[in-house]
């Protein structure tokens, strides 16, 4: 019997996605099975009593390549391995006997003993390997499961966990790096951020999501939080009747398949913050696709759905009631890095350095904390951007402060192209990545800092740097992304290079709207020429560029509108 094409998608159409809410809770693949069969979060237990005692050796498959992520920790790259066989091998091949750990930073705030406690767990028992990341963390390298125990005891005491930091959860959430101390802010957030986490943060209703779940929150106007690319966020706004309030923004993510958040138009008070979140995650939990991981997204869902039938199944389902409608955010009123010198409403200021593409070390993360102690300041925090803020500088300290951030590799103020460029952890660490990534960023700041010096008006143009495609540096939103990937060079030999995205971006204070980036067929660098190629395509935006009344034509603009002949 032959089978017609329209039958076969009638019986793809008919198959469960693995929704809880329509097609129950049988498990569809391995590993639904793994999360139904333990929650992630015992597996803590195993680690304190079984496997820290035991070794590596003694982890079992499910937990070491499941569970444990639910706790912050993966296996890392075993140091040697191309990237050419990234794609061939199993992970057992790939990975070393060591974990890389991530600290959990909810809004990015830390305090200095909290930092401190940080540089030092580093310093003893990570190689004094440190990477700020574009989710407000810091990831650590070289851990052992023997010293997880101590680790986590250290880190508890001042406050901090690695509770839900990976896994199929409710990751960090991002927050304002200025929030409670812009004189510009439209409301500060930090009690909706803490009472997400006080409420929710290890509760077993919501530890076995689909996939991850990302959260925004933010009260500024710079709208820093890059909120159109996660799963849930909120945006300060003024609602003209209710005042300020946070607008509704669901189902942002990159990836392979990006697609960018979308507004509910729904307004919600910041008492209502912590409900809303919450009727949102058992959402995704209850309705999102279960069967494909590569679908089981928030924004697959959206996409299937829209945004009329999804607000409306959240009030009627999740919330119980209506949220009144609401405006949007105005646009971007400046940037959302921080860095450089700020006053704070209280007339002190903050300071955001950057470090190359947010590398930094133990004995840094020490340092800046003895250094903002000895300035009469005890808070810091990170941004989504990979940079660092020290916060409640008085203005008699803040030239010590900025001299002495650099001194430890953090810049307060750089180069258009050392404040812009963010880069993932690439093949040093990760698994799934095919080139590195780190190292070719900080060559290409340098080698641009020289080239491009003579363009000293020139904006700042991000360049984002990606191992492998899942974007985790958002290379689809940067106005110059690099997707890792083996490419020709002139002589035919295969090596380490990039796939080029050029003239995506989030919404700014040049840009109305967010948007992805343009890809140019066979458009490839070599991880070689990264800073060479870089050089010849921003030229080629300052000559081509138009003027207007409101000023020069954006990057991303030019690169839209220009012929292909004009980016390569």
């Amino acid at each position: 019997m032959t089978v017609t094409p329209a039958a076969r998608t009638a019986a793809r159409a008919s198959r469960p996605n693995g929704q809880w809410a329509v097609d129950g809770r049988a498990p569809l693949n391995a590993n639904e099975e793994m999360k139904a069969a333990d929650n992630g979060l015992n597996v803590r237990d195993r680690i304190e009593n079984v496997y820290a005692a035991g070794g590596f050796d003694s982890i079992t498959d499910e937990d070491l390549h499941g569970r444990f992520r639910w706790w912050g920790l993966y296996t890392q790259r075993k140091p040697g391995i191309d990237g050419g066989r990234t794609a061939t091998l199993e992970p057992h091949e790939l990975e070393d006997r060591y974990f890389m750990l991530r600290v959990r930073i909810d809004g990015g705030a830390l305090t200095t003993e909290q930092l401190r406690t940080i540089g030092a767990i580093s310093t003893e028992f990570g190689r004094g390997t440190a990477d700020i990341t574009d989710r407000q963390n810091i990831q650590l390298h070289w851990i052992r499961v023997e010293d997880v125990p101590e680790i986590w005891r250290r880190l508890e005491a001042v406050g901090l966990s690695t509770t839900e930091a990976c896994g199929d959860v409710p990751r960090v959430i991002l927050g304002s790096p200025v929030a409670g101390i812009a004189a510009d802010e439209i409301l500060d957030p930090t009690w909706a951020i803490h009472e997400i986490a006080r409420r929710y943060l290890g509760d077993l209703e919501l530890s076995n999501l689909p996939r991850k779940f990302k959260t925004a929150v933010t009260g500024h106007p710079s709208q820093d939080v890059v909120h159109q690319i996660n799963d849930v966020a909120f945006v300060g706004i003024v609602h003209p009747e209710l005042g300020p309030g946070f607008d509704l923004w669901v189902a942002g993510a990159l990836s392979v398949a990006p697609r960018l958040g979308e507004r509910l138009g729904a307004f919600v008070r910041e008492e209502q913050v912590p409900d809303v979140w919450a009727a949102v995650t058992a959402l995704f939990r209850d309705y999102g696709y279960r069967r494909l991981r590569n679908k089981a997204r928030l924004k697959f869902l959206l996409a299937d759905w829209g945004t009329a039938k999804f607000r409306q199944i959240l009030q009627d389902e999740f919330l119980g009631y209506e949220l009144p409608d609401g405006p949007p955010p105005p646009r971007p009123t400046r940037s959302g890095d921080h860095v450089g010198v700020h006053a704070q409403k209280d007339g002190r200021f903050y300071i955001g350095a950057a470090p190359y593409v947010g590398r930094v070390s133990g004995p840094d993360l020490t340092a800046v904390a003895d250094l903002a102690d000895a300035a009469g300041s005890h808070r810091v925090r990170l941004t989504p951007y990979q940079k660092l803020l020290v916060l409640d500088v008085p203005a008699d300290q803040v030239a010590a402060v900025v001299t002495g951030l650099r001194a430890h590799g953090l810049e307060a103020e750089p180069s258009p192209f050392r404040q812009s460029t963010i880069a993932c952890t690439g093949i040093e660490f990760c698994k799934l990545a095919i080139v590195e990534t780190k190292v070719p960023a900080m060559r290409a700041i340098d080698s641009l800092e020289a080239r491009l010096g003579d363009l000293s008006q020139l904006t700042p143009i991000s360049l984002h740097i990606n191992g492998c495609p899942n974007s985790c540096a958002r290379i689809q939103t940067a106005d110059i992304g690099l997707k890792g990937q083996l490419v020709m060079d002139d002589d035919g030999a295969q090596v380490p290079g990039y796939q080029v995205h050029l003239g995506g971006g989030l919404a700014s204070a040049d840009r109305d709207e967010a948007g992805l980036g343009r890809t140019v067929r066979g458009l490839k660098v070599t991880a070689e020429g990264t800073a060479e190629y870089v050089e010849r395509v921003v030229r080629r935006y300052v000559a081509d560029r138009e003027t207007t009344a409101a000023g020069p034509e954006t990057f991303a603009a030019w690169a839209h509108r220009a012929d292909e002949e004009a980016l390569q």
